[in-house]
């Protein structure tokens, strides 16, 4: 991001195109939990002492004011997360010029949540910060916001999201799902935590039994001298079953899965991104025995497919050490080809002809104990079925 001030971006603010307000859609139904996720600052707002007491915590802090874009940046960061964020949000800039409000946040880029709970508990407590991540769990106050991948993953060769779909699509296509291979299919990084080692276990061996599984190690150095000729996620739903397990904490790969049409093997989860808390959860089992190592690991399955109050206490004004960027300064400053090719699939040519979708009013507590209920219920059947020895399988 730092090339980016050789370019000027243009002077003059967004021009804002009108819209028929009234032929907006209402937004899917998981965009309701960003009530939920605002809740701590639904009495107090969020004040500009309350952003700049809490930079520790931030990779970078993120305004947007008059439509235009700025950036001050604090640490670094892994490969080009930053700059494929930064991207998407730039991106939805021009997608509906001059309606994006003033903002001003934070924002962190590691794998695991920063913002623990039970710092900001107790009658005396001090205001979390309003800190955007790409994932959240339940001990957590992290903001869940789409992660870079959408935009492009270049380290990996991973296409943004509007190409990659579109593949998925097609490889979805290229066989039926009752002629897909009946195994559950995993490939990815097994060293990144004890889950995905243990899962490793459930792999079929010639010495022990055959556990319908069929696991794959990635080595992303070697794969990446080989050109990523293994790892193209459209070559990848060729089975009838997908194991979506997390990494240091969720996975970016979960999306990717979903989108396969196979039926998805979920390994409990602890964390959640922007959309995965709307995924509805269905009963299955994986047959693991007693006496195998692959006993450790539990399968359940989940697949799916307002009122306003203003939570800003002040007019946000451009830090003294931040940098404007836009769409011009990113792609023309980028060095690296493969960058500027996924940045250039994924621009918006155009303004939306339609304005935003209409938030729908906040869960009731009564629903939202509903849902964990209903997820519950299912995990508990799980478990009572393996304490039984009475275990469902699946029909492979």
């Amino acid at each position: 991001m730092d090339n980016t001030t050789q370019i000027k971006c243009p002077a003059n603010k967004p021009k804002i195109i009108n819209t028929d307000d009234s032929s907006a859609q209402q937004c899917p139904e998981y965009f309701r939990w960003i009530h939920e996720d605002l809740i701590p600052w639904k009495r107090t707002g969020i004040t500009k002492e309350t952003i700049e007491s809490r930079i520790s915590k931030a990779n970078l802090r993120i305004l947007v004011i008059d439509g235009k874009l700025y950036l001050e940046k604090y640490t670094g960061v892994f490969q080009t997360r930053d700059v494929f964020t930064i991207w998407g949000i730039l991106q939805l800039l021009k997608l509906y010029p001059g309606k994006v409000p003033d903002v001003d946040f934070l924002f962190h880029y590691g794998d695991t949540p920063v913002v623990p709970r039970r710092d900001y508990m107790g009658a005396n407590a001090s205001v979390p910060p309003p800190l955007f991540h790409y994932c959240g769990d339940d001990s957590t106050f992290d903001l869940v916001f789409p992660d870079w991948s959408f935009w492009g993953w270049p380290e990996i060769n991973v296409k943004p999201w509007v190409s990659l779909r579109d593949e998925l699509r097609k490889g979805n296509k290229k066989t039926q799902w009752r002629k897909r291979i009946p195994y559950a299919y995993w490939k990815g990084n097994s060293r990144v935590n004890y889950n995905r080692k243990d899962l490793m276990g459930c792999n079929v061996t010639d010495q022990e039994h055959d556990w319908n599984a069929r696991l794959y190690k990635v080595n992303w150095d070697d794969e990446s001298k080989k050109g990523f000729r293994r790892t193209n996620l459209a070559d990848q739903c060729t089975h009838r079953y997908k194991i979506y397990i997390e990494g240091m904490a969720w996975s970016v790969s979960e999306k990717y899965i979903l989108a396969c049409d196979s039926m998805t093997l979920l390994v409990k989860p602890k964390y959640y991104d922007f959309f995965t808390r709307g995924l509805q959860p269905l009963v299955h089992y994986w047959p693991i025995d007693n006496r195998n190592k692959c006993r450790s690991v539990k399968f359940g399955v989940e697949w799916g497919n307002s009122h306003k109050k203003k939570l800003m206490k002040y007019k946000p004004t451009v830090p003294p050490e931040a940098i404007e960027v836009c769409s011009e300064t990113v792609v023309c400053s980028e060095q690296k080809e493969v960058n500027k090719r996924f940045k250039i699939e994924s621009m918006v040519k155009s303004p939306s002809a339609s304005s935003p979708c209409v938030l729908a009013a906040p869960y009731s507590r009564d629903d939202i104990q509903a849902i964990k209920n209903e997820q519950e219920s299912v995990r508990r059947r799980v478990q009572e079925w393996e304490r039984s020895g009475n275990a469902r399988s699946i029909e492979f």
